[in-house]
């Protein structure tokens, strides 16, 4: 076996998007000739917790831990959090608006924090992993953000080892949606885009998980990017047995609901349905499964949609992925950011997977579009495609009514985590072999 060394902040029992992508990898890479040495922080500041998650490790799996201090704790005390309140990403505020200090805050962690709260991990992560190297040989070093201070890690360590060291963006650098919303300096805002340039200069291979992420990325410096998208795992669907969809109308998002996620042509579009149709609105169930905004729940209290609402908690992964087959209609919310069009989150294979019928609201010539017109798993209406938006929706519940309302997709295989995998060892191997 080869032996690759893979450097990620989320882990399990770590939960959420940001720990399946390399969970799945490292599910399966022995199967293409690699075996995975985990090193992830032993004291993690987790947006959530998933304890389901732990199943999937793969038996005898090393697992390297250190401490990792970060500044949450002086930031709770500061904005008087409780000190086990979790901190969630993209400035999701769950019970109030920000003020002051909330902002100041941000502030801080964008202009003192470069690139990320994770920054003070790094000097003590490279003489650690320095050291375990000189008596452990591996062939290849990954390292996985956000957090970039993971890609930091790994260029040290490539530096001082020669060992050859992918980077591997699950979502953008400067370009993430909310990279306008930490208040940047001018001497910040450089040094993130230098840090950035620095990484996509030295890594020996870049993977991202988007077309559009790898146009963008070729703007900033000009080099083969491989693309290998986010998918699905079919065992999670094949081991579950046959579950029936919801009796009423239910449409469904899965995941944090945030402010620039939120949706005001939906509620808006449901509304009018819901005036328009005794029967649609006695059928109707709205369900958002994970954080909701402040915001969100205003726009839906505005559009007298709060009595059709079902809020439900973060779920366990296996929970979340029987909640998506008992679904009507899976909503795909895309952030109304400047980088939509690139976009393409773990959820919409995860969707595909579920074999419900999606409704997407971004871009209609974005990257998440393209692959629901690919392999036919639902449709994309743009921010403000109103009419259309409620033809779909008027459409998908008739055929609720008539008992078939159901996915039409095809060809989504190759989304399979497996053959992502396979696709991921194919670039080890390419790396090694230069």
């Amino acid at each position: 076996m080869k032996k690759v060394l893979i450097i990620t902040y989320y882990w399990p029992p770590s939960g959420g998007g940001g720990v399946q992508r390399w969970l799945k990898f490292v599910k399966y890479l022995r199967q293409f000739g690699w075996e995975p040495v985990i090193y992830t922080p032993e004291n993690p500041e987790s947006p959530q917790l998933d304890q389901s998650l732990v199943n999937e490790i793969p038996a005898e799996l090393e697992v390297l831990k250190t401490k990792v201090w970060e500044p949450y704790r002086w930031y709770k005390t500061f904005t008087g959090r409780k000190m086990d309140e979790r901190i969630q990403t993209a400035f999701l505020s769950e019970k109030k608006k920000p003020g002051l200090t909330e902002k100041l805050s941000i502030w801080i962690r964008g202009n003192v924090f470069i690139p990320d709260a994770r920054r003070y991990w790094i000097k003590p992560s490279v003489k650690f992993l320095k050291t375990w190297l000189l008596q452990n040989k591996v062939d290849l070093i990954v390292s996985t953000g956000p957090p970039h201070s993971m890609h930091l890690i790994g260029m040290q360590l490539k530096r001082q080892t020669g060992i050859p060291w992918l980077a591997d963006f699950r979502d953008p650098w400067t370009n993430i949606d909310y990279y306008q919303d930490l208040m940047l300096g001018k001497r910040a805002d450089r040094k993130h885009h230098q840090l950035e340039l620095k990484v996509l200069k030295n890594a020996d291979v870049v993977t991202v998980v988007s077309p559009g992420m790898k146009k963008e990325f070729n703007e900033i410096y000009n080099r083969n990017y491989a693309v290998i998208p986010n998918g699905f795992d079919s065992s999670d669907f094949d081991k579950l047995e046959k579950i029936e969809p919801d009796n009423d109308f239910s449409l469904a998002h899965i995941g944090a609901l945030v402010k620039t996620r939120n949706p005001l042509i939906l509620w808006k579009v449901l509304n009018e349905l819901c005036k328009e149709s005794d029967t649609f609105s006695a059928d109707l169930k709205i369900k958002l499964i994970g954080n909701v905004d402040v915001f969100v729940r205003e726009s839906l209290q505005a559009n007298e949609l709060i009595d059709k609402l079902e809020i439900l908690p973060y779920l366990p992964h296996e929970e979340v992925v029987k909640e998506q087959m008992r679904t009507q209609v899976l909503l795909l919310l895309i952030n109304r950011t400047p980088n939509a069009h690139l976009i393409l989150t773990g959820k919409l294979f995860e969707y595909m997977g579920s074999g419900r019928p999606i409704i997407g609201i971004g871009p209609v010539a974005g990257d998440a579009a393209t692959i629901l017109k690919e392999t036919g798993a639902g449709v994309m209406v743009d921010f403000e495609e109103e009419k259309l938006l409620k033809e779909y929706i008027w459409d998908y519940y008739k055929r609720y009514r008539e008992g078939n309302l159901s996915s039409t997709s095809g060809n989504v295989q190759q989304y399979s985590r497996l053959a992502l995998t396979r696709d991921m060892a194919i670039q080890f191997d390419r790396l090694i072999n230069r």
